[in-house]
């Protein structure tokens, strides 16, 4: 198995994010996607990585978006034949110490086709430490996505989710439109049309402690305008 996780000026959260990953799951495989952080993550990975043949290094030139540091991560899991990818975030908005619950619904259901979904909207879950409008912006964008492109999760934009390999061997990653955030809904929307199926697993997410948030109002409408994209494939039955 291999955890993925993209990183920009983290190095504040990334030391805590791999000691408690370590700590819960200490066999796995932790690929950090890094784009030329000044602030010294990607030296300190490789710094780790010398020490611990388990941690991987990807660096990239420049801020190419997430969605593409995603996707890297994705085509190194199948050329380097893994059975299953788990992404999460490394400033610790997403606990480690959820994954065994996630890697516990895909091995009850259909690993081969089971995408397992760490969910903030389902009985369970929640938010911590967000304001009023960043609320509503998020609540807004997985109903304007879950209407546009018939997704029936209730998380739709969350980056916390086991993909199978064998389903992600299939998507033709040279055909996104996404290379930033909106790519969170059109992985999903590529992965419905291959036969996935869903289950979410309710988690609390919790705020970012360390750094600033990567999300500006220009990248969310740049999110939207492409999710407006997909859907007019879906309703044009393209």
């Amino acid at each position: 198995m291999l955890i993925a996780v993209a990183t920009y000026n983290e190095i504040d959260n990334l030391p805590i994010f791999v000691e408690r990953l370590a700590d819960t799951l200490p066999q796995v495989d932790l690929l950090v996607i890094d784009d030329g952080s000044p602030d010294g993550t990607g030296d300190w990975c490789d710094q780790e990585a010398k020490v611990n043949p388990q941690i991987h290094c990807l660096h990239r030139r420049g801020k190419p978006g997430l969605g593409s540091a995603i996707i890297a991560a994705m085509q190194y899991a199948v050329e380097n034949q893994y059975e299953l990818m788990v992404n999460l975030d490394a400033d610790l908005s997403h606990p480690p110490e959820m994954i065994p619950e996630l890697l516990q619904a895909w091995e009850e259901n259909d690993p081969a086709t089971t995408v397992v979904i760490g969910s903030r909207y389902i009985q369970g879950g929640g938010i911590k430490g967000w304001p009023w409008k960043r609320h509503m912006m998020s609540r807004a964008i997985n109903l304007y996505t879950r209407w546009l492109l018939w997704l029936p999760m209730a998380d739709c934009s969350g980056s916390f989710r086991a993909y199978p390999v064998k389903l992600l061997k299939r998507i033709d990653f040279d055909s996104f439109l996404s290379q930033g955030y909106s790519f969170f809904e059109e992985i999903l929307f590529h992965l419905q049309r291959e036969g996935a199926k869903f289950v979410e697993v309710p988690f609390t997410f919790v705020e970012r402690q360390h750094g600033a948030s990567k999300i500006s109002l220009k990248k969310a409408m740049v999110a939207v305008a492409t999710i407006f994209r997909l859907g007019l494939k879906v309703w044009c039955k393209i």
